[in-house]
């Protein structure tokens, strides 16, 4: 299904085009393409101050309508801390954006919608929504790692073990909220944000395309290395 074929996007090229609240994307690796999709994000190359810098002026205006922004992390969260970071911020989740850590080992960035559940407690309902997130990339891992072997395989395996555990990895990268700009001020500002990228007013959560700024890139938004060792998922073999 969609969900299936939809998460997976090399760190490398990683782009998802956000459609119906959920990443849309070819499954093998290859990034989705984004038409005319409002880019959230950095461009492949651009220098990570001169993006940070422009991102205030990018903020809708007092009283101007809720937009899609992309909330980035500096360092990566569990479901604790995803819970965290949203609740109470008058920003609507839409979109995780998971990554398994892996030192010098390009991981896929997997672009799961956050469903509406059913909870009388908002914030037990924002743990199970990213718990379903977890879950989805979690399976969706152990999919591509049936398929693949070498390589692509074992960080497949690892991908579905460590998303699969608990308590749960730390593998929040991002999110993608609907807010106005009381609720991504009050975001920006809270501990571990890097960067909140708002879209112009009037796009649509349908029509922006995800490209996050990852931690470890400090100077510029460039690819990161793949030549570190793959460890052994867990019941199976990691090289």
């Amino acid at each position: 299904m969609w969900a299936a074929l939809a998460c997976v996007a090399v760190v490398l090229v990683a782009v998802a085009w956000v459609a119906g609240k959920e990443s849309v994307g070819t499954g093998d690796g290859t990034p989705a393409r984004s038409w005319d999709a409002e880019r959230l994000g950095p461009e492949q190359g651009q220098p990570v101050a001169a993006y940070l810098a422009g991102l205030p002026a990018r903020l809708p205006a007092q009283q101007a309508a809720a937009v899609p922004a992309l909330v980035q992390l500096g360092e990566q969260r569990d479901i604790d801390g995803a819970v965290r970071l949203v609740a109470g911020s008058g920003a609507e989740p839409v979109t995780a954006v998971l990554r398994v850590p892996l030192p010098r080992v390009q991981t896929a960035l997997r672009f799961e919608r956050l469903p509406p559940v059913d909870a009388a407690d908002a914030v037990a309902g924002e743990r199970r929504r990213f718990e379903l997130a977890w879950g989805t990339a979690a399976r969706a891992a152990a999919e591509s790692a049936g398929r693949q072997e070498g390589r692509p395989g074992a960080v497949a395996r690892y991908e579905a073990a460590a998303l699969g555990e608990r308590p749960p990895c730390a593998c929040l990268l991002a999110v993608l909220v609907v807010g106005d700009r009381a609720a991504l001020t009050e975001l920006a500002a809270r501990p571990g944000v890097r960067a909140v990228d708002a879209a112009p007013v009037g796009t649509p959560a349908t029509g922006v395309a995800l490209a996050p700024l990852l931690p470890e890139q400090a100077d510029v938004a460039g690819p990161v290395p793949d030549d570190g060792p793959v460890p052994e998922a867990p019941g199976g073999a990691g090289r």
